[in-house]
């Protein structure tokens, strides 16, 4: 008799309906309590794994639920929180773990004992992004003097809870080896590696306890395995292993996001008991591991795509699997990796296009997609097969996919359409001279903050409650107030303040062709920021312009340059679900060409700053270097044909953040924009370094504080980061500006940091 288990390596924590964001935002305004927050986690958790149970998943899996970042929780689970902190002793768990999060104001509740001792002690976390996801995790801070201790209550506790209610408990953790690489080093030329040894102890104590606490296997996850690993990385793992044996738990080691290569034979070989693979991004490689890995191990393959929302075509997959099953007579079957980046179900979708609609999958989808595969490698009757063919049928036949007026726009691109007319040098005079800005010009990177009032016009318009007369009038006060208070504050370059649009990316995708939107299809970008990504499912096209009336009425508004904000044509696409039936980078073409006929409209208009966001630039890094150079090329050229339209004293910007760019400065630079603004406040600055040794050619403006802390800089910081920065870019060259846009952030708190933002610039300048 063949064995068939199915399971998740995580599923969605935020809710149906996002209770989980709004169960934090309530505790972080002093509404709710610490037990009431503890309460909405456990309600979500039952919730979550009843979901799996309910589906036949033989394990539910416990320990992907964070209040935050799984990676931060970690830090809490094996006691190494940074010193900087500065923990006082009564402060409880949760308001250390948001002080992390969120800087030294993390919680409702004070918690640090010394916040201003030395340098800025309290200053969250650095975030950056989770492999080539838009999830954001916060970065470990690793050094000499870190030691590990086992502070696992909370992992336990929920074991305990889920089997109170009946379920078998499969546990999750973060390898002991990805963990110490996630992590950023407090001293230069500390070898993170080295803290293995004080690591190993902890997470072997915590598999005993797991064990002991009756939980039958143990998820450890090491997608690190899917990198160019240095060898004494790849050495570790054989010892890492060997030790985490001795703990008698049944572990199953998980990779995702990438191929093995180099690291498939050594994936195999630790002795644990199961391997996971990703069969989505690495199906070429399911058969070797097949044949490397010893029986009687588990092999888990996740067949189903955890990462897209594109139903499984299921022939495809028993095709895949039917052999291995053959020759193993045992396989597990899985989503690639976490579910944590779809949506968790399409059950209440009612106004999706139904046509498309049939064609998806979310997480609570995918663990029916499982159960159906698994009904049929046994050979029972499996009835949902036949929806599932016609679904994929229906998908591949449709005509509302392809168009012939973009194919063929496409196909005439000239070879020059991805060149300004002049070099930077030459633009930068045209342009200062259009301009006619301060040195060290002040600018914030586009949103202000949505209001109660502003989300308010937008859902009664959404809903047909507010006429779109009204809902453009009521957007154009929003505009007009917002100006007017970056006059009062002083600022360079104005901003329109984006009142109208609900999100970068789906204010878009509403507009052109080929994409369709859900109502509830939220995904977790980081703590209780959540996104709903549009579905990219067609040729893309602008049927009309998109921005230019609110900027130009901006404009109309200030003798002082508005930038237009546009999002470029990379971040789009990596922020969509995308459709997988044409390679990326074509999707990426048509999206630049919609982009480009938006800047030219921008520049007709008399705008003569235009932003092109691209913060998902290095997000869609392959994580193997070997494919570096074609996705840079596709990408970067993508950027430059929607910037081509503009004229040489149209400024071009854009803006990334949360990410680490030094390994791809000269495609950065190849980018060819007239000014990038980037995210460095929380790394001190030290993201600029690489910028400065590569001598960056353009402009460039550093952020000088962290818009996801509600801590308000003083004047004094802001300088001694701008004083840094000069040191390491030519003063002409530096702009003054925030990290990220604001609008997750309150007037008051925006008013008040960008008062100082300016007062610093002012002194600079003096």
């Amino acid at each position: 008799m063949k064995t068939l288990h199915t399971h998740v390596l995580g599923f969605p924590r935020i809710g149906a309906r996002r209770e989980l964001k709004t169960a934090l935002e309530a505790f972080w305004r002093g509404e709710l309590d610490e037990a009431a927050l503890e309460a909405a986690g456990a309600a979500l958790r039952a919730r979550h794994w009843a979901l799996q149970a309910e589906a036949g998943l033989e394990l539910v899996t416990v320990g992907d639920f964070a209040f935050y970042d799984q990676v931060a929780s970690h830090i809490q689970l094996f006691g190494c929180e940074p010193a900087r902190f500065g923990f006082d002793e009564a402060a409880t768990p949760l308001t250390r773990y948001f002080a992390m999060a969120r800087g030294e104001r993390g919680g409702h509740t004070a918690c640090c004992a010394h916040p201003h001792a030395g340098q800025h002690s309290g200053h969250a976390l650095d975030m950056t992004k989770w492999f080539d996801t838009n999830y954001h995790y916060l970065v470990p801070e690793f050094g000499p003097e870190t030691a590990f201790t086992l502070a696992g209550e909370r992992l336990l506790a929920d074991v305990a809870e889920a089997q109170a209610l009946g379920h078998r408990v499969k546990a999750t953790l973060i390898g002991p080896l990805t963990f110490l690489w996630l992590g950023t080093a407090r001293a230069d030329g500390f070898d993170r590696l080295s803290l293995l040894e004080k690591l190993l102890p902890v997470y072997t104590t915590l598999l005993m306890r797991l064990k002991a606490q009756g939980v039958e296997w143990v998820q450890v996850d090491e997608p690190i395995l899917g990198l160019d690993l240095p060898q004494a990385w790849r050495n570790a793992f054989e010892i890492a292993y060997w030790l985490l044996a001795q703990s008698g738990a049944r572990i199953m080691l998980a990779t995702y996001f990438s191929p093995l290569e180099e690291n498939l034979g050594l994936a195999c070989r630790l002795p644990v008991a199961g391997l996971h693979v990703d069969g989505v991004r690495a199906a070429h490689e399911l058969t070797s591991v097949c044949d490397w890995l010893a029986l009687p191990k588990v092999l888990s393959v996740g067949i189903v795509d955890g990462r897209n929302i594109w139903r499984t075509d299921l022939d495809a997959a028993i095709a895949v699997l039917a052999p291995l099953l053959d020759k193993r007579g045992a396989l597990w079957l899985a989503p690639s990796c976490s579910l944590l980046h779809v949506p968790l179900s399409l059950a209440d979708e009612s106004a999706l296009d139904p046509e498309v609609r049939s064609w998806l999958a979310f997480a609570t989808e995918k663990l029916a997609e499982l159960a159906t595969l698994k009904a049929a490698l046994r050979g029972d009757d499996a009835p949902q097969l036949m929806e599932a063919r016609a679904a994929v049928a229906s998908r591949a036949r449709s005509t509302r996919v392809h168009s012939d007026a973009v194919a063929a726009r496409v196909h005439a691109l000239p070879g020059d359409a991805d060149r300004r007319g002049a070099p930077f040098a030459a633009r930068q005079v045209v342009q200062r001279a259009r301009l006619r800005l301060p040195a060290f010009p002040t600018t914030t990177i586009g949103s202000f903050p949505q209001t109660a009032a502003i989300r308010a016009a937008r859902a009664a318009f959404r809903r047909g409650a507010l006429p779109l007369d009204q809902y453009h009038s009521a957007m154009r006060a929003e505009i007009a107030h917002a100006v007017a208070r970056q006059e009062a504050i002083g600022l360079d370059v104005l901003v329109h303040g984006e009142a109208e649009r609900n999100d970068m990316v789906e204010y878009f995708g509403e507009q052109l062709d080929g994409f369709v939107f859900t109502q509830h299809g939220w995904v977790q970008s980081y703590g209780s920021r959540c996104v709903k990504p549009p579905v990219l499912y067609g040729d893309v096209a602008r049927p009309r312009a998109m921005t230019v009336d609110w900027a130009v009425h901006a404009q109309s508004l200030s003798a002082r340059p508005v930038k237009g904000m546009l999002t470029g044509p990379v971040t789009i696409l990596q922020w969509s679900f995308v459709r997988d039936d044409q390679p990326r980078a074509l999707t990426a073409l048509q999206i630049a060409l919609a982009m480009r006929d938006e800047v030219a409209d921008l520049q007709a208009g008399a705008i003569g700053i235009i932003q092109i966001d691209e913060p998902a630039l290095r997000e869609g890094l392959p994580l193997r270097r070997a494919r570096w150079d074609d996705y840079l090329a596709w990408a970067t050229r993508a950027f430059r044909i929607t910037a081509g339209a503009a004229r040489d004293d149209t400024q071009i910007h854009t803006h990334m953040c949360y990410a680490e760019f030094n390994d791809i400065l000269p495609q950065i630079a190849a980018l060819d924009a007239d000014v990038i603004t980037i995210e460095t406040s929380r790394s001190d600055m030290a993201l600029l370094d690489g910028f400065g040794k590569f001598r960056y050619p353009n402009e460039i403006g550093p952020g000088v504080y962290d818009i996801h802390s509600p801590a308000v800089p003083g004047t004094d910081a802001i300088e001694r980061l701008l004083r840094k920065a000069a040191q390491v870019i030519p003063a002409a060259n530096l702009w003054v500006n925030p990290d990220c846009g604001l609008k997750t952030r309150g007037w008051a708190e925006t008013e008040a940091a960008l008062v100082n933002m300016v007062a610093a610039a002012r002194r600079m300048r003096a």
